[in-house]
């Protein structure tokens, strides 16, 4: 029997930009996807279980996606299933919706469970990169920084290496943890029709969509210096830049803009959509149980579903 875990994750500045090589910022957030592995039945394969917690329509829209994923891993490390069936349990406490990070935590949890369950002797580096076989089924091409976060915790600089080597991964540290909400819009999107779109927008546009990426290495640089220097004023009006980029790349909906506006209503130093956008989770920056809680309170209101939890651990 093997056992592991991957974490949820957050992404302050980056999403969709960091696809072209830009750097992006991540948190891992201490909510968690906890996979078992054990001996399955003969003549079965996998033998999924899946005990996650989850917004509706989640797991079913997202059944192609889990199962894609398990079979990129499984091939990945060479394990033969008519020979070694094996049975898998995912449980924890990280609730599944778009923008979270999900498939990440469920590709890490269970790389780290079957490396324990076949001795595979894995590094956390070696873990990263079956983390990262299995997210191609949601991304087809992944950035990589959901299946980094997820593996390796806490806040992270991160950049894809366009040329294949190794990709940019530089640990951050602040001063004290920040309180952050997460809310819910209940919108499950598919991350590889949303890169698609994306993509196809650069090729229709290349001159304007080059001018938002200048843009948000601008926002990039700037928050950087916010964060590290914990000025979390600016550091929110970073973030509804960020946004503003995104929106300007298509990358957002009606519902998502509504939930930032309740959040900035009440406060939220900054806000804005997280992952792969057009619905899933706004991240909303509220530093302060106080702050937190009326932010929070707000979106519940509106029927929003929020978690309160905090980046930077």
């Amino acid at each position: 029997m093997g056992q592991g875990k991957g974490y949820g994750k957050t992404i302050l500045f980056g999403e969709h930009f960091v696809v072209y090589g830009f750097k992006a910022i991540a948190s891992a957030i201490g909510d968690c996807t906890k996979a078992k592995t054990e001996k399955g039945s003969k003549g079965k394969g996998i033998e999924l279980v899946d005990n996650r917690p989850a917004v509706e329509g989640y797991k079913v829209k997202k059944q192609r996606e889990i199962n894609d994923s398990l079979d990129l891993i499984f091939k990945f490390l060479k394990i033969d299933l008519k020979k070694n069936p094996v049975k898998i349990t995912l449980s924890g406490n990280l609730e599944c919706a778009s923008g979270i990070g999900a498939s990440a935590a469920l590709a890490a949890s269970v790389a780290r469970a079957l490396n324990q369950d076949f001795n595979l002797g894995l590094n956390e580096e070696q873990i990263n990169e079956v983390a990262y076989e299995g997210e191609k089924a949601s991304a087809g091409n992944p950035s990589g920084i959901d299946n980094t976060a997820s593996v390796f915790g806490g806040l992270l600089v991160f950049q894809k290496n366009l040329e294949g080597g190794k990709n940019l991964i530089e640990r951050l540290s602040i001063k004290k943890p920040i309180e952050i909400v997460l809310a819910n819009s209940k919108i499950t999107q598919d991350t590889k029709e949303v890169v698609s779109d994306v993509k196809r927008f650069k090729e229709e546009d290349e001159e304007r969509f080059q001018k938002i990426l200048n843009e948000y290495q601008k926002v990039f640089d700037e928050g950087l210096k916010a964060l590290k220097n914990y000025d979390l004023r600016k550091l929110g009006e970073l973030m509804n830049k960020n946004q503003e980029l995104l929106a300007r790349a298509t990358i957002t909906c009606s519902t998502v803009e509504e939930m930032i506006s309740i959040a900035k209503k009440e406060g939220a130093f900054g806000a804005k959509q997280t992952g792969t956008g057009r619905g899933g989770l706004v991240l909303c920056l509220t530093p302060g149980k106080e702050l937190q809680e009326k932010v929070a309170e707000a979106l519940e209101k509106k029927g929003f579903p929020v978690m309160k939890t905090v980046i930077g651990v």
